[in-house]
């Protein structure tokens, strides 16, 4: 299967015959467990100092029965204060948790490698899906083919305004626009210091990212990312599949070099 490639002004280039990767079937439900699961390993672990609640002088009477009292544990003193209050067990004011939150609960979720790198395949060979991209709400509607493959002079764009002219060119302006209009948030998440929420764009994908990252810094929702890193998470936001993503012709050679067992076994049928 063969795509067409663009230069940096938007005018066709060539063609280019595409990694056997994007053969790989679209597989909803796996993109949306990858996701899940390691979307897992960025959450902070949370709990409870251990003693919390139980830094007091409060103590049950010993034997608890035949004082005429009720047996909770109570405050000690002289006098004032919190003297005959109850304390430090559950169900009273000031007292500890019943059953409080703890660090040790497992919240990193494993994934099997081969699933993982499947529901990646799979993610990368939806990019080349009009209707899959549209469905999540990206503005195309001026953009003939996918993928979007541009020239390797992309990855040496450093500036905004370059960068303005390459979005121009190549049809992307309109779904960066799209994030403009977006509604401010109200309730707790705007008293929170998080009244507006930005959304995802386009995504490149490189070889190399460092100067093109500072260009797109400018442009709301725009990233970019190296191949070797690359992840369901970059490519499906939210398990949502699909972003609309722009590629190079290096990202295309890393891409090609990436090993599934699924592919080689297409391989193999062949």
């Amino acid at each position: 299967m063969k795509a067409v490639t663009l230069s940096i002004d938007g005018t066709k280039e060539g063609e280019m015959e595409l990694p056997l990767i994007f053969s790989t079937p679209f597989r909803r439900d796996l993109i949306h467990k990858a996701y899940t699961h390691l979307n897992s390993h960025q959450f902070q672990r949370q709990g409870r100092h251990p003693t919390a609640g139980m830094d007091n002088s409060a103590d049950s009477l010993n034997p608890p029965t035949g004082h005429g009292r009720a047996r909770i544990a109570r405050m000690k003193g002289g006098g004032g204060g919190r003297q005959g209050q109850a304390g430090e067990v559950a169900s009273i004011r000031g007292g500890r948790q019943a059953h409080p939150p703890t660090v040790d609960k497992v919240i990193y979720k494993k994934i099997n490698k081969k699933e993982n790198r499947l529901a990646l395949c799979s993610a990368i060979a939806a990019t080349a899906s009009k209707k899959l991209v549209e469905a999540r709400g990206h503005k195309i509607e001026k953009i003939e083919t996918l993928p979007i493959i541009v020239s390797d002079k992309i990855e040496s764009i450093s500036t905004a305004k370059e960068m303005r002219k390459l979005l121009d060119a190549l049809h992307l302006t309109q779904d960066i626009d799209r994030l403009r209009t977006r509604k401010a948030r109200t309730g707790k998440s705007a008293l929170r210091g998080r009244g507006k929420k930005i959304g995802k764009s386009v995504l490149f994908v490189t070889k190399t990212s460092a100067e093109l990252e500072k260009a797109c810094g400018a442009f709301p929702g725009v990233e970019t990312k190296v191949v070797k890193n690359l992840s369901v998470l970059d490519l499906a936001p939210g398990s949502d599949p699909i972003r609309l993503t722009v590629f190079s012709k290096n990202a295309m050679k890393e891409i090609e070099k990436i090993k599934s067992p699924h592919l080689e076994l297409m391989v193999k049928v062949k």
